[in-house]
């Protein structure tokens, strides 16, 4: 019998920085399923929130999936949002707690959460460091220290993703 385990390699992390309200983040959705397709439990795609000045509920959408996260469906939510990107410029926050109750969460919570501010920071949080690390449009990827600029164009993203994320699994 061995002393020795072999621990499991750390996944890689991909950050992507959204915008729920962004028909674009829904676009990328594609791109993040196949990504997590591929790479399994060695890739952690991180929601990373960057809401835009010129979507008027953007930010209260983000403050809506962290509690979606804190509730153990944060992605499911975060896609079903982004699905309705369309409707959630009329909808405003009562289609936040809509997609929510479709999805069998707390939507009082997730309203309670909404009122008092509970994820604030977070949103703040990450808001701040995607402008400092010169995040300017949504999509953005970062993954092993290199930004990926999706706000102009997604073609070749994935790609060079998938790339970058081998390489880093092979390190």
């Amino acid at each position: 019998m061995s002393d020795t385990t072999t621990a499991p390699a750390s996944p890689v992390v991909l950050e992507a920085w959204f915008d729920l309200q962004c028909p674009d983040c829904f676009a990328a959705l594609d791109d993040v399923r196949a990504l997590r397709d591929h790479f399994g439990d060695r890739l952690d795609v991180q929601l990373r929130h960057f809401p835009l000045a010129k979507h008027k509920h953007a930010y209260a959408a983000a403050q809506a999936a962290e509690e979606a996260f804190a509730q153990g469906r944060g992605w499911p939510y975060v896609e079903a949002l982004l699905a309705r990107t369309d409707e959630l410029g009329e909808g405003g926050e009562q289609l936040l707690l809509d997609v929510a109750t479709g999805l069998g969460l707390d939507a009082e919570e997730i309203d309670t959460a909404l009122i008092d501010g509970r994820h604030l920071l977070t949103v703040d949080a990450d808001e701040a460091e995607g402008k400092a690390i010169k995040v300017t449009g949504t999509p953005t990827y970062v993954i092993g220290g290199e930004r990926l600029d999706g706000g102009q164009s997604q073609e070749g993203l994935r790609e060079r993703i998938t790339e970058i994320a081998e390489s880093l699994l092979k390190a």
